[in-house]
């Protein structure tokens, strides 16, 4: 019974800062404690001048529901070059969250869909690949 109360606290204290834990990279989601993300300024197939003075289009992706939530991406192309991919809708899941940088990551070094599933996020990534890949067809069209 001695141990009960420095466990218990202990254990408060290590959890607490995980369930606190929002990514520096800005793809976490709304939570208790943050506030949901702006909406996307820019309308799907919009193209701008990126900062290299090369025409960008940014695309939307379609919203894909799950039963974890919904997912949506928004790809923003430097010429026939995937340049960004933005998270615009995500489950407010831990395991989503760790795994949209990984997503994101991947879609860049592969600049296609065709990206492996992040393990314990599968559903999240298939979503994710869906809007992706929708994304990208829209771009061609």
């Amino acid at each position: 019974m001695k141990r009960a109360l420095p466990v218990l606290v202990l254990t408060v204290a290590g959890i607490v800062p995980v369930w606190r834990y929002a990514p520096a990279d800005g793809t976490a989601t709304a939570g208790p404690d943050r506030p949901a993300p702006p909406p996307a300024a820019t309308a799907s197939g919009t193209p701008s001048a990126g900062a290299s003075g090369a025409a960008s289009l940014v695309v939307a992706g379609p919203t894909v529901a799950t039963e974890k939530g919904d997912v949506q991406v928004e790809v923003t192309f430097e010429g026939e070059a995937i340049s960004v991919v933005r998270m615009l809708k995500q489950p407010n899941h831990p395991q989503t969250t760790a795994a949209v940088p990984t997503l994101i990551e991947e879609t860049l070094r592969a600049q296609s869909a065709d990206i492996d599933t992040v393990s314990g996020a599968t559903i999240t990534s298939e979503a994710y690949q869906d809007s992706l890949q929708a994304a990208i067809d829209a771009r061609g069209a």
